[in-house]
C-alpha cells in the first residue's frame, strides 16, 4: 500500500497518540486537553498555532516552498459521545460516561500525522490551514468555527473532510458526489389539555390520545407527502406523559429527528408538521406547541472536488481499493456548513476488522490504528497535488 514511508516511520507514534486521546475522552467544548496537545504537537514541529476558536478548536497555519496565495483546509473533529464504554481495552476511557465511540480520536491524530510530514517536507506551494474542529456531536463546532470568523481568518479556497468507516474494509476509501449526508431537523412537541380522573375522561382532554394521533400523522407526512423518489425520515424518539395510574394527565411531549436530503423536501416536511399540529390542536380543542429547529444541513460534496479527491485516493490505496459510488446516508455531519461556504469533498475511508465490525456510536467501537498512516498519507498527497511547486 503506497503511504509515504515517512509516514509508516512514526506509526508507533500516530497510534501512542491516538490511544491517549481516546483514554481521555472529552465531550463537545470540553476538548481542552486534546486541543492542548494538538496545539504543543503543532508548535513542536514550526506550525503557526492559533487557539480558542469556538472555544476549544485550533488551527494550524503551514506555508510551503514558494510565493503562491492558494490555499487549502483540512478538518478534523475532536469531540467525544456520552457513551460508557465497554471495550476492556487497556486505553479504554478514564473517563466514566464519555468515551470516543465514532473515532474522532483517530481524525485528530491522522491529521496530526499529515502535518507532522508536511511540516518536514514542505513539498508544496501555497498554505495549509489544519483544522481541528469541537462539538461535531450535536454542537455544531464547525457553524460555531465559521460564525467567529473561520474563513476570514484563514481563507482557505477549498476545504475537505474525511470520517472513518468501519463498515468498509480496512484500506479502502468511499467517495460519493453530490448529497451525501442528511440534513438533521428537530422537534419538541408540546400538548397542552386539560387533566381528569381516569374514572371521569369526558371531564377532560387526554394529550396521550392527541398525542397518538399526532404520532400517527407524523408518520403520514413521508408516505404521503414526499415523492417517493426522494428520501426523507420522521422518527418520534421520546413521548413523555403522565405520573400517575388514575389521572388522565395535563401534558403530553413528543420529541421528532427529521432527516431528508432535499431542500424543497426539507421545507415540505416543517410546513405539514406545522400544519399537522394546528389541525389536531384544532380537532381536539386543546393547544400544541411546536419548536421546530433547523439543525445541520444536508452535505452536498462537489462534483470536481471529489473526483479529485478520489484520484488523490487512488494513488495512496489503489484504484481497485476505491469506491467511487460510495452510499449516501441518513447520517449527518456538521462539515456540511463547512462546504456550504467553501468547495470540497468528505470521503469515508474503510476501518473494519472481521469481526470487531462495532458500528459507530457502539459502546464497544474502536478505532483501528492500523489506517492512520492511510489517512495520514492521503491528507499529504491531497495538499501536495492541490498545491504543486512549480517545476
Amino acid at each position: 500500500m503506497p503511504i509515504h514511508n515517512r509516514i509508516a516511520d512514526f506509526h508507533d507514534e500516530l497510534t501512542t497518540w491516538r490511544r491517549d486521546i481516546h483514554a481521555h475522552p472529552e465531550l463537545r467544548y470540553e476538548e481542552h486537553r486534546t486541543a492542548e496537545l494538538v496545539a504543543n504537537r503543532l508548535e513542536s514541529w514550526g506550525v503557526e498555532v492559533h487557539r480558542g476558536i469556538a472555544e476549544t478548536g485550533v488551527v494550524g497555519v503551514l506555508n510551503g516552498r514558494g510565493t503562491s496565495s492558494r490555499a487549502i483546509g483540512l478538518r478534523a473533529d475532536m469531540d467525544a459521545l456520552p457513551i460508557l464504554e465497554q471495550t476492556g481495552l487497556a486505553y479504554q476511557s478514564t473517563v466514566e460516561g464519555k468515551m470516543h465511540a465514532c473515532g474522532h480520536d483517530g481524525h485528530t491524530v491522522m491529521l496530526l500525522g499529515a502535518a507532522r510530514y508536511l511540516a518536514e517536507t514542505r513539498n508544496f506551494d501555497g498554505t495549509v490551514y489544519f483544522i481541528f474542529q469541537p462539538a461535531e456531536e450535536g454542537g455544531a463546532g464547525a457553524k460555531m468555527m465559521i460564525d467567529e470568523g473561520l474563513f476570514d481568518r484563514f481563507p482557505c479556497d477549498t476545504v475537505w473532510g474525511m470520517h472513518n468507516a468501519p463498515h468498509l474494509p480496512a484500506g479502502t476509501i468511499a467517495t460519493r458526489p453530490g448529497p451525501t449526508l442528511a440534513a438533521a431537523d428537530k422537534a419538541f412537541i408540546t400538548i397542552r389539555g386539560r387533566g381528569a380522573h381516569a374514572a371521569r375522561p369526558h371531564d377532560g382532554v387526554d394529550p396521550i390520545a392527541v398525542g397518538l394521533q399526532l404520532y400517527q400523522g407524523l408518520q403520514l407526512i413521508v408516505a404521503r407527502n414526499v415523492d417517493p423518489l426522494h428520501s426523507a425520515v420522521v422518527s418520534v424518539c421520546e413521548f413523555h406523559a403522565g405520573t400517575a395510574l388514575n389521572v388522565i394527565p395535563e401534558t403530553a411531549s413528543l420529541t421528532i429527528s427529521i432527516r431528508t436530503f432535499d431542500a424543497a423536501v426539507r421545507k415540505l416536511v416543517e410546513r405539514r408538521v406545522r400544519a399537522l399540529c394546528d389541525g389536531v390542536a384544532a380537532a381536539h380543542g386543546c393547544t400544541i406547541e411546536l419548536d421546530y429547529q433547523e439543525g445541520y444541513p444536508a452535505l452536498v460534496n462537489g462534483e470536481q472536488e471529489t473526483e479529485f479527491a478520489s484520484k488523490v485516493a487512488e494513488e495512496v490505496v489503489g484504484a481497485a481499493a476505491i469506491d467511487r459510488n460510495g452510499s449516501s446516508s441518513m447520517g449527518s455531519e456538521d462539515f456540511a456548513f463547512m462546504l456550504n461556504e467553501r468547495p470540497g469533498a468528505f470521503i469515508w475511508i474503510g476501518g473494519g476488522v472481521e469481526g470487531k465490525d462495532f458500528g459507530l456510536h457502539h459502546p464497544s467501537y474502536d478505532f483501528n490504528d492500523e489506517i492512520l498512516p492511510i489517512g495520514a498519507s492521503y491528507w499529504a498527497r491531497l495538499v501536495e497535488t492541490s498545491l504543486p511547486r512549480k517545476g
